[in-house]
């Protein structure tokens, strides 16, 4: 299990067609990879969430574009790709009275890992949690 804080950006945008390509060109033509995307729409608006690892001042590139955003952190949880690994980063985190607000993932066919991607009310707690709990992950030294 791998644990990193990653800086996430809600923007806010139409809902209305093209207006995603727009955003996805801005991050191509600037070289910046999206390592996690989420999206939620609601009549005539829509908010995208994206994660990224990069420490570029995304927020100046996104409003000089036109698009309203808010900065957060997310942290980025990579696991094993098997049943119960949501389970217990979820447990992990409940036991640790941390609140989870936004969640979400991927894995691919085949892929030995996946990533979850988590926003919390405490990260820097959440974080020391979920390193505590990679550290016992790790086998020990003598076999």
């Amino acid at each position: 299990m791998k644990v990193e804080k990653l800086k996430q950006f809600s923007i806010f945008m139409p809902n209305r067609p093209g207006a995603l390509s727009r955003l996805a060109a801005l991050f191509h033509e600037k070289g910046i990879s999206i390592l996690g995307i989420a999206s939620e729409v609601r009549d005539d608006s829509g908010l995208v969430r994206i994660a990224l690892a990069q420490d570029a001042d995304i927020s100046a590139l996104l409003s000089k574009a036109g698009f309203s955003s808010v900065e957060t952190h997310v942290l980025s949880v990579e696991v094993g790709d098997r049943p119960g690994q949501l389970l217990r980063v979820a447990d992990a985190l409940a036991a640790g009275k941390i609140n989870i607000t936004t969640v979400y993932g991927t894995s691919s066919s085949g892929a030995q890992n996946a990533r979850i991607l988590i926003a919390v009310q405490n990260t820097d707690r959440a974080f020391e949690i979920l390193e505590a709990m990679a550290a016992s992950d790790l086998p020990s030294a003598g076999g």
